[in-house]
């Protein structure tokens, strides 16, 4: 696939080594129904199978959603054992987001509300509008967060943070996220895109396989006892040892230049 490959709900565009992903339904606020899920993996995997790209931002078409959560028109058709193969089905594909290798920042403009909050806690970074309204009100419609918000929130927030926010249906402004925890910075409407473009050309600039190391460190082991989280760490910077990007780094700081970084 590649940045002219037409998709059915998602806007697709790399500049300068950069992803730019929109969700693209803003007459149901983004809803994530099933094509836009598949549109959303391709151009995920698009992403990780290009070494061109080093970052990605996603966010959402229109002022009023970054995704208002999944589409309840899909839903209410939806039985027992179609509902888990629902769930299965997003969980992959937001574990994809996870684990493409290369950051994905999300900007939050307006609501990420259930399976759109539960996108943006895939994503490596959060930043949000000052009009972001973020939560998980799933038990509203007799149901519970099902592609990996459960699991995420409660990581990312803490346990007695993520039940309240589950069990209440709690809708959080953008502030109250940043207090929490939920998202890394909140800024003005105008600048979302702008700011989230600044911290991928930052981690841009930096050493690709440091920066795809680094996630995967984090990610793998994030829930591993320590000892085995050290030794995973140890491993991986073993193999950064091992990389031209290692020794061009250290040879570009010894003489005060910039580093080219080769990616090997």
């Amino acid at each position: 696939m590649t940045s002219e490959t037409p998709l059915e709900n998602l806007l697709f565009e790399i500049r300068d080594g950069i992803a730019f992903l929109t969700l693209n339904r803003p007459k149901v606020l983004n809803a994530l129904n099933g094509a836009t899920l598949q549109d959303l993996q391709a151009a995920i995997q698009a992403i990780r199978d290009d070494a061109s790209i080093h970052a990605a931002i996603l966010t959402g078409a229109g002022e009023k959603a970054f995704a208002a959560g999944a589409d309840i028109q899909e839903l209410a058709a939806v039985n027992g054992a179609e509902g888990r193969k629902l769930a299965l089905r997003g969980q992959e594909v937001f574990r994809s987001v996870e684990t493409c290798g290369k950051p994905v920042i999300a900007c939050i403009n307006g609501f990420a509300l259930g399976g759109g909050c539960e996108l943006a806690l895939a994503c490596t970074l959060r930043i949000a509008s000052e009009n972001a309204k973020l939560g998980q009100p799933e038990v509203k419609l007799g149901l519970i967060p099902g592609y990996g918000g459960t699991q995420r929130l409660a990581r990312l927030v803490g346990k007695g943070v993520a039940l309240h926010m589950i069990l209440t249906a709690q809708i959080l402004s953008a502030a109250d996220a940043l207090r929490v925890g939920l998202v890394n910075e909140v800024v003005a409407p105008d600048e979302l895109l702008a700011r989230g473009e600044a911290i991928a050309r930052t981690i841009a600039a930096m050493a690709p396989l440091a920066v795809r190391y680094s996630l995967e460190a984090v990610d793998r082991g994030y829930d591993l006892p320590l000892d085995e989280a050290l030794s995973l760490e140890a491993a991986l910077f073993g193999l950064c040892c091992g990389t031209a990007d290692k020794a061009e780094g250290i040879a570009a700081f010894l003489v005060k230049r910039e580093p080219i970084w080769q990616g090997r």
